[in-house]
C-alpha cells in the first residue's frame, strides 16, 4: 500500500509544479505594457504582409467587393 502514497506524492508535486509553471509564464505575460503588446502586433502584421500575406479586416469581410 505504500507505492499508492508515493504516486499520489508524486501526482501532487506534478500539479504544483505545472501551476508554478503557469504562473511564471502569466507574470510574462502581464509584463507588457498596452503600447509594448500594440508595437508587437504591428510588427508581426509588417512581417506577415512582407512574406505575401494579406491584411484582413477585424470583422473577417474581404477589404474589396463587400459592402458593410
Amino acid at each position: 500500500m505504500r507505492w499508492w502514497k508515493i504516486l499520489g506524492l508524486a501526482g501532487v508535486a506534478g500539479v504544483a509544479a505545472t501551476g508554478v509553471v503557469i504562473a511564471r509564464a502569466e507574470r510574462r505575460r502581464q509584463a507588457y505594457t498596452p503600447d509594448e503588446i500594440r508595437l508587437r502586433l504591428r510588427a508581426r502584421l509588417e512581417e506577415a504582409t512582407a512574406d505575401g500575406w494579406e491584411a484582413v479586416p477585424a470583422d473577417g469581410r474581404e477589404a474589396a467587393g463587400q459592402a458593410p
